[in-house]
């Protein structure tokens, strides 16, 4: 049964926060050159599920590559991409939250499905 519990996150300095709702048994871990790269464990939510705190997204550096359909989003002080955006094959808007820029959450207790990004 999925656990969506809030969670509290952000970039290193704290120039952008968020919480958001999430199950973390849903967590993914992709090959992609980005998130092998970044070392990102991800997980998603809904535009309801979340909500930036301190910062405005427009603020935020937008990286694309590829078939440009994910923007990953980073702090323009100090480089953290805490979430990105992107969209769902039916084409609703998703979060992509990079679980390790939230707090209070047990890495090691995690099992991440693995995804194999290098194929899309």
């Amino acid at each position: 049964m999925a656990e969506t519990k809030k969670y509290t996150g952000g970039c290193h300095c704290g120039r952008f926060t968020f919480e958001v709702d999430t199950d973390l048994g849903t967590a993914i871990s992709c090959n992609c050159s980005i998130c092998t790269k970044r070392g990102l464990l991800l997980t998603f939510a809904t535009p309801e599920q979340f909500a930036l705190k301190k910062g405005q997204q427009d603020e935020l550096k937008k990286y694309q590559f590829n078939k440009k359909v994910i923007d990953h989003l980073f702090c323009p002080d100090c480089g953290v991409e805490a979430f990105g955006t992107g969209k769902t094959p039916d084409g609703k808007t998703m979060f992509a939250i990079n679980v390790r820029c939230l707090e209070g959450v047990d890495l090691a207790a995690l099992q991440p499905r693995p995804v194999d990004g290098r194929s899309f």
